[in-house]
């Protein structure tokens, strides 16, 4: 190597010992300026159990060590478990019954959905326009689905769709029973789909929009016009007609969400 060349390899290696010097000394001052993550113990608790079930340790129906036994395996105490129980039965992944050690469960379409129900109907109250999305949100799902279970009902599925409108003819002076009735009908429909999704999609915008839709089944006449609605929706569908179920479907909650809007005016 030339006198050239080694003072320009000399040169460069320096250049490269500044730059790692000026990054690692970078590096600790960035992350002094990072707030540091506090953890609450029952937090861990949650992280390893959850660990444990998804390897395989526990498998569903199986029950969890008891609360002693948890807390000697953690070095913890009572409350970090219990809390960390507590956490997992909100999540769906364990059941806690009185007396009874924690049990881990499969969680269903509906768990999930029930989860965020507070938070749902919190956001409708405080959010007005978010009703409005809602039903919009209503409206795509439940034509496609009413198409799709024309498409594929059986025999079956449209004997149990034409009992869940029996009865809600039978509750039709019964509004306690009614609101029921009618989110069994759609639900049915949406069964039909065989899809577990569908359903619970459809009872959680029920249960979201409860209070609106009582305000507007209250009002009389109203519920003989739904009952005519629901047994078109049912025809159409027992005639394998995805075309006209649809429309049935689209023209009940068209006329459904005028009637939110027209007892949102009036509330207003």
């Amino acid at each position: 190597m030339s006198g050239t060349e080694s003072g320009l390899y000399t040169k460069t290696k320096a250049s490269l010992n500044v730059a790692q010097q000026i990054r690692s000394h970078m590096r600790p001052l960035t992350m002094r300026h990072q707030p540091i993550q506090r953890r609450k113990l029952y937090q861990d608790v949650v992280e390893r159990l959850t660990s444990r079930i998804r390897a395989g340790e526990w498998s569903p129906g199986d029950e969890l060590p008891s609360e002693h036994e948890l807390m000697e395996q953690y070095v913890v105490g009572r409350p970090a478990i219990r809390e960390a129980l507590q956490a997992l039965e909100r999540s769906g992944i364990v059941e806690i019954n009185q007396g009874e050690k924690a049990r881990v469960i499969v969680p269903t379409a509906n768990h999930l959905m029930e989860q965020i129900e507070g938070g749902a109907k919190h956001l409708l109250n405080s959010q007005p326009d978010m009703l409005g999305y809602l039903k919009d949100a209503r409206l795509f799902l439940e034509t496609a689905l009413t198409r799709m279970a024309a498409e594929k009902a059986s025999a079956q599925d449209v004997e149990k769709l034409r009992a869940c409108v029996d009865n809600y003819r039978a509750a039709v002076s019964d509004q306690k029973q009614l609101m029921a009735c009618d989110m069994a009908i759609h639900c049915q429909i949406a069964a039909i789909s065989g899809n577990p999704i569908y359903p619970a999609m459809v009872e959680s915008i029920f249960r979201w929009a409860s209070e609106y839709y009582r305000s507007m089944v209250r009002k009389p006449g109203r519920e003989n016009t739904s009952l005519i609605e629901h047994e078109a929706i049912c025809e159409a569908i027992a005639s394998h007609d995805p075309a006209r179920a649809e429309q049935a479907m689209r023209v009940h909650l068209t006329r459904a969400n005028d009637l939110y809007r027209a007892t949102d005016k009036a509330g207003n």
